[in-house]
């Protein structure tokens, strides 16, 4: 075997992968009709935005201002409201899952309103999920200044107004959040999966001890292996690109050559990486656990897709560092977000090709060790 590295052996076992690829439509259905599905799919089924919020109202007063205060949340958006009658028990229909709130109001309620005195009102939520309970919670500011708005008819102008203005998000869509993150998580998956399984069947078909008896070097056959499925991640984040922002309304207020310089990195370390993983392994079975195991859980968990880093245990921020999805998901949401520039990425960038490096670089290793024992 020459010493030598030929980049034109590299070509030509890059060509070689190329038309595999192409009288394959299985790879190609996975590598760009996958990626495209699952962003749609779970871009509409994640949504973190509540509404239509099933509230129940226990009215005790039945005076103007207690029926006013239903309609302020009834009219926020995002409350259904029911009344019920008195005779009710409110934990009872929280515990029978008929509403996520329960609203309870005293009866006087309306003679406090009109002495301008303080009148305490009972807000009962489902605290079996948190996350909805919080957004509830949250929604309660809110209403609480509408509702005192209508029940005061225009009191006294406060002296100070606190006026919020959300950058970056205005409307707080969820989905400006998820996509471009979910976008990384797919990414990774399918790229770790292309290569693992690709290599690993050449293992099992006899098909790699042929081309290894001929002389080539290792690093030709990473880097002719490496190149076309490298291509095809760049296709997939291209069409979820143009997904997202056509069908999801996502904007994009960065730099276009960071964020194909940023996806060129990170579908290069994961793609290296599922090249280890086939050479370590070389059975397709091992290769996909292996190669799931490694490229869905961490990559969910652990890139900030869904929990921010900065709430995790100090030990889990740090483990985050070594997972190239935890950068991209930080590239890939400045450049559509933010619109970030180099100064502010290069950190992630910098992290994501040194992993690919090193991937690579394993990679070759551990196949050079295979091959000459």
């Amino acid at each position: 075997m020459k010493d030598s590295v030929n980049l034109k052996r590299a070509y030509s076992i890059a060509y070689k992968e190329v038309r595999h690829i192409v009288r394959d439509p299985f790879t190609l259905g996975l590598a760009l009709g996958l990626p495209l599905f699952m962003v749609l799919f779970f871009g509409l089924a994640m949504d973190f935005n509540v509404h239509d919020i099933h509230l129940t109202a226990y009215d005790c007063d039945h005076s103007r201002s207690s029926r006013q205060l239903p309609e302020a949340f009834e009219s926020s958006g995002y409350f259904r409201v029911r009344q019920e009658p008195l005779a009710g028990d409110p934990a009872a229909v929280l515990n029978s899952n008929q509403a996520k709130a329960v609203l309870v109001i005293p009866p006087r309620f309306g003679r406090y309103v009109v002495s301008r005195q303080d009148s305490p009102v009972q807000v009962l939520i489902d605290g079996t999920d948190n996350s909805t309970a919080g957004v509830i919670g949250g929604y309660m500011n809110g209403i609480q200044s509408a509702a005192n708005g209508r029940l005061a008819n225009a009191a006294a102008s406060p002296l100070a107004v606190l006026k919020t203005r959300y950058l970056f998000n205005p409307e707080l869509n969820s989905r400006w959040f998820t996509v471009p993150g979910l976008s990384a998580v797919v990414l990774a998956i399918i790229s770790i999966l292309l290569t693992s399984m690709t290599v690993a069947r050449e293992w099992e078909n006899g098909s790699m001890e042929l081309l290894l008896s001929t002389p080539v070097h290792p690093v030709e056959i990473i880097l002719g292996k490496l190149a076309p499925y490298v291509v095809l991640g760049l296709s997939a984040q291209a069409l979820i690109y143009f997904l997202a922002r056509l069908y999801f309304g996502i904007p994009f207020l960065g730099s276009h050559l960071l964020f194909i310089v940023g996806t060129f990195l990170f579908v290069s370390s994961y793609m290296a990486l599922g090249l280890l993983v086939s050479v370590a392994t070389r059975q397709q079975i091992l290769a996909m656990q292996f190669s799931m195991m490694i490229g869905m859980l961490p990559n969910i968990l652990l890139s900030g897709f869904i929990f921010p880093i900065e709430n995790m245990p100090r030990f889990f921020q740090i483990l985050t560092m070594f997972f190239p999805a935890r950068w991209f998901v930080q590239v890939i949401r400045g450049v559509f977000l933010r619109g970030s520039d180099l100064s502010q990425l290069a950190v992630p960038l910098l992290a994501m090709m040194a992993m690919a490096l090193l991937f690579v670089t394993a990679a070759v290793r551990r196949f050079k060790r295979d091959v000459e024992p």
